[in-house]
């Protein structure tokens, strides 16, 4: 019998919801729970499938696809000998390579942003500090057209298209919880001019009223802080077996970091810059300051 949280083949409608990546990491850990139960150490379970143990961490990850023959194989192994069952386990593998909603721009995307954007569908809780600009999932379209433009001369609908696309995550059923602090340089930089800037404020305004949105506004008084330069989102996940990430996006790459000890610095920061921050409700009224200033 196949257990939970994928029994008889089916998986819980929030992971499904989730997108593809929650799925991969939903079947690689039942993969890994099966093969606990059998008593199987990885490198023998990745001999059988004519791989490596690092394979099967993968597999168990969720972080690479799955080959059929692959999870027939470790199913056989595994003792899942119900015809039904394994069957119902493969509907579930094939769900879960299919690609997400955003494949339809891979021709615009980095291939390690669309590994974030994978990521991101599949958290259940984003945190981020942005020192610049407005995070991407806040942008109004005149605003993400703006900073579109800084960077890109060809595509620029289809790249605001992507943004808006994205900025559903924070509200669709089981939308994660969201919590942006937001240096007031931020709030500032007059992006696309004072009139998109005001726009932007005002939809940070609504959008902190959502019950899964904080935003907090880091003002100048708070002097220097420990994430000064150096914008960075953190990811966590439903699964336990899959470690928080911290993201920090470059020019023309990304570094993905899931160490122990990174992953301490970054929430040690991340906390620390939430109590130097204006508390929620005031940071409203700053926000509506400022927005009120740009008339």
């Amino acid at each position: 019998m196949i257990a939970e949280p994928v029994a008889h083949g089916r998986a819980d409608s929030a992971v499904a919801e989730r997108g593809p990546t929650a799925l991969r990491i939903a079947v690689g850990s039942q993969l890994r729970k099966l093969r606990e139960l059998k008593g199987i150490t990885r490198e023998a379970a990745g001999d059988h499938i004519r791989g490596s143990h690092a394979k099967i961490s993968r597999l168990e990850l969720g972080r690479t696809g799955f080959k059929e023959r692959d999870i027939r194989d470790l199913l056989a192994l595994y003792g899942v000998d119900d015809p039904g069952e394994r069957e119902q386990f493969l509907e579930l593998v094939r769900k879960a390579n299919q690609p997400g909603w955003w494949h339809r721009y891979s021709d615009l995307l980095p291939p390690w942003f669309e590994t974030y954007l994978g990521l991101e569908h599949a958290a259940k809780s984003i945190r981020t500090y942005e020192g610049q600009l407005v995070p991407g999932l806040l942008q109004t379209p005149d605003y993400a057209r703006s900073v579109v433009a800084l960077g890109h001369d060809a595509d620029g609908e289809r790249r605001v298209s992507l943004r808006r696309r994205r900025q559903e995550l924070l509200t669709r059923e089981g939308a994660p919880s969201f919590w942006a602090v937001l240096d007031e340089a931020v709030l500032h930089r007059p992006v696309g001019g004072p009139g998109v800037l005001r726009g932007q404020i005002e939809h940070l305004i609504d959008m902190s009223r959502l019950p899964n949105v904080t935003i907090q506004v880091l003002p100048y008084a708070a002097g220097g802080h420990a994430a000064a330069g150096s914008s960075f989102t953190m990811l966590r996940f439903a699964e336990p077996e899959l470690p928080d990430i911290v993201y920090l996006e470059q020019l023309t790459s990304a570094l993905y970091l899931d160490r122990r000890q990174d992953l301490e610095l970054y929430r040690q920061v991340m906390d620390q810059l939430s109590v130097q921050a204006e508390p929620p409700e005031r940071s409203r009224d700053d926000l509506a300051r400022i927005a009120a200033e740009l008339d």
